[in-house]
C-alpha cells in the first residue's frame, strides 16, 4: 500500500491528541492480536491445519509436529508468545513446517506433497473481528495529526483484504509486510522504511503490538514509544519486559475529546 493521496496524508494544522499518544506523530499498529482477533483468525487454522496433513500422509497424525512448530499448546491452544505462530511470515512457518515433518521421519518428497495438500490461508476477511472501533480510533488520532501506519508479519494480499474489510484503508498511511523483501520482525527495517518513507523521526513514532516480537522491533528501531497491548499472543509479564506501556486494548489510546 503506497500512501494514500487526500485521505491518508497528515491533516494541516491539527493539534497532536492527549492520551497516551500525545506527542507522537506516527502510529505503528501490528495487525493480529493488535487491530483483529489473533485467536478467531488463527486457532481453528491450526486445527485444520493437523487435519488436512493427517488426510494427507494417510497412516498417522502428525499433531505434535505441527503444534510444536507453530509454537502452540496442543491442549490448551494458548499460542507461545515467543512462538512462530506469534511473528514469524507464513512462508518461513511453512518452511518449519515442512522440516518438522521430515525430521519425525517422512521422507522429504513425501512431506514436500503432504504440505503442499495442507496449506492454506486462514480467510482475512471472514475472521477479521476488530478490537474496537478502529474507524473511530484511527480518525480520531488523525484529526490530531497522528498518522498511521500498519507492520504485520502477514503478507500483503490478505493484510490489504483485511484492511479494506475493516473499513479503514484509507486512513492508513502506509503498509509493511512480510513478503515486501525487508528483514522480519523483530530485527528493525519495517519501522525505519515507514518512518524514513513518510519522512517522521523514529523519536516521534509509537510502535504498538501482541507479541514480545513487536515490542522489540520497536526497541531496536529507537522509536518514541512502545506500546503493548492484551489482545492477543502476549500476557503482561511478557510485554512489559519491553514495553513503555501495557493496554488492554488499543481502544485504550483513543484521544479523549
Amino acid at each position: 500500500m503506497t500512501p494514500a493521496p487526500g485521505g491518508a496524508s497528515k491533516p494541516g494544522g491539527a493539534s497532536q491528541p492527549g492520551g497516551p499518544l500525545a506527542g507522537i506523530d506516527l502510529a505503528i499498529f501490528d495487525k493480529d492480536g493488535t487491530l483483529i482477533d489473533f485467536h478467531l483468525m488463527w486457532s481453528d487454522w491450526v486445527r485444520a491445519l493437523a487435519d488436512r496433513l493427517a488426510d494427507a500422509i494417510g497412516d498417522h497424525r502428525l499433531d505434535e509436529v505441527v503444534y510444536a512448530t507453530l509454537g502452540v499448546d496442543d491442549v490448551t491452544g494458548r499460542v507461545d508468545p515467543h512462538g512462530a505462530l506469534a511473528a514469524t511470515p507464513m512462508a518461513r512457518i511453512r518452511e518449519s513446517l515442512q522440516d518438522g515433518i521430515t525430521a519425525a521421519g517422512i521422507e522429504v518428497t513425501e512431506a514436500e506433497r503432504a504440505v503442499a495438500h495442507a496449506w492454506h490461508g486462514p480467510d482475512p476477511v471472514l475472521l477479521a473481528r476488530p478490537v474496537t472501533d478502529l474507524r473511530r480510533l484511527f480518525q480520531r488520532l488523525r484529526d490530531g495529526g497522528t498518522r498511521i501506519a500498519v507492520a504485520t508479519s502477514d503478507d500483503r494480499r490478505p493484510t490489504e483484504r483485511t484492511l479494506a474489510h475493516l473499513g479503514i484503508a484509507d486512513l492508513i498511511d502506509l503498509v509493511a509486510c512480510a513478503d515486501d523483501g525487508r528483514p522480519v520482525k523483530p530485527k528493525p527495517h519495517a519501522v525505519h522504511w515507514l518512518c524514513g518513507t513518510l519522512g517522521v523521526a523514529v523519536e516521534r513514532t509509537a510502535m504498538i503490538g501482541d507479541s514480545p516480537a513487536d515490542l522489540a522491533m520497536g526497541r531496536a528501531a529507537g522509536v518514541g514509544l512502545v506500546v503493548g497491548v492484551l489482545t492477543g499472543v502476549g500476557d503482561r509479564p511478557a510485554l512489559e519486559a519491553l514495553a513503555d506501556l501495557v493496554v488492554p486494548s488499543v481502544a485504550a489510546l483513543l484521544p479523549p475529546g
